[in-house]
C-alpha cells in the first residue's frame, strides 16, 4: 500500500519526518570527508584565487570599491552555496541508486517530506561556505559599510541560492533517476554563475556578456549578497534577489515534487 492510499490520520507526523531525513543527511555529511572537505575548500579557493588574480581591476575608475575582496566575497559565498545545493542533489541520486527513495515512497509518510528534508539539509549546508568566506574576508580586509545587515543579506542570499539550486538538482535527478544527472546539474550551475556580475560590474562588460548578465537571475542574487560590502543595504538591491529566490524555490520545488510523484508505485 502506498502512502497516497493511507488516510491522513495514519501518516507519520510531517515535521518529525522532515527532521529525521535532515538529520540523516547531516550525519552522512559529517561521516564522509569527501563531501565535507570540498565544502570548506571550494569557497576559500574562489575567494583567495580571484582576489589575487583580479586585484588590479580595482584601479579602473568605474569599479565600485578599492578593495577587491569587497567585490568577490559575495560571489564566492553564492558560488559555494550553490555547490551545497548540488551536493544535496547528489545525495538524492545516491539514495535513488541504493533504493532508499523507493522505500520511502511505500512508507506511510507524506511525499513532500522527501523533498523538504533534503532542502532543509541544503539550507544548513549553505551556512558553511558563507561562514568560511566571511572569515577569510575579515582576515583579507573585507569591509562592512552595511553593518550587520550586510551579514544578514549574505546569509539570506547564500541559503536562498542553495535551496533554489538544490530544488533544481532534485528535480533533474528524479527525472533522470541516477547519478548521471549530476553532470547536468553542475553544468546548469556554472552556466548561471559565470555570465553574471560575479567578477566584474555590469558597467565594465560589453557585447553579449553584458546582455546575458543583465537578464541572468544570478545577477540579482549576487547583487543582493554584495550590497552591504560595497555600500548600504537597500530594498532596491534586495527585492529582485528575493523575488528570484522565491520564484526559483517554488518553481523547482514543485517540479521536484511532480517528478517524485511519477516515481510512485
Amino acid at each position: 500500500m502506498t502512502s497516497a492510499r493511507v488516510p491522513d490520520s495514519e501518516l507519520a507526523p510531517y515535521w518529525p519526518t522532515v527532521e529525521i531525513l535532515t538529520r540523516r543527511a547531516l550525519v552522512r555529511l559529517v561521516r564522509l570527508p569527501s563531501v565535507l572537505i570540498p565544502m570548506l575548500v571550494m569557497p576559500a579557493f574562489f575567494a583567495i584565487s580571484f582576489t589575487g588574480s583580479f586585484e588590479g581591476v580595482t584601479q579602473v575608475e568605474a569599479f565600485p570599491t578599492d578593495e577587491f575582496m569587497n567585490w568577490i566575497a559575495a560571489y564566492a559565498m553564492v558560488q559555494g552555496s550553490i555547490f551545497a545545493g548540488i551536493g544535496s542533489a547528489g545525495a538524492m541520486a545516491q539514495d535513488l541508486d541504493n533504493g532508499f527513495i523507493d522505500r520511502l515512497l511505500v512508507s506511510p509518510i507524506r511525499r513532500s517530506a522527501i523533498i523538504v528534508g533534503p532542502l532543509m539539509h541544503t539550507a544548513i549546508r549553505a551556512l558553511i561556505p558563507v561562514t568560511v568566506v566571511l572569515l577569510i574576508g575579515i582576515v583579507g580586509g573585507l569591509d562592512f559599510p552595511g553593518g550587520i545587515a550586510a551579514v544578514v543579506m549574505a546569509y539570506v542570499a547564500g541559503i536562498g541560492a542553495a535551496i533554489a539550486l538544490g530544488a533544481l538538482g532534485l528535480a533533474v535527478v528524479l527525472h533522470i533517476g541516477n547519478i548521471r544527472a549530476m553532470a547536468i546539474v553542475q553544468v546548469l550551475a556554472f552556466g548561471l554563475m559565470f555570465p553574471s556580475i560575479g567578477q566584474v560590474p555590469l558597467s565594465l562588460m560589453t557585447g553579449w556578456l553584458r546582455a546575458v548578465a543583465r537578464v541572468n537571475p544570478a545577477t540579482n542574487v549576487i547583487r543582493m549578497a554584495r550590497q552591504g560590502f560595497i555600500g548600504d543595504v537597500s530594498w532596491a538591491d534586495s527585492w529582485p534577489g528575493l523575488l528570484v529566490i522565491t520564484i526559483a524555490i517554488l518553481w523547482f520545488g514543485s517540479w521536484a515534487r511532480w517528478e517524485l510523484e511519477q516515481r510512485a508505485p
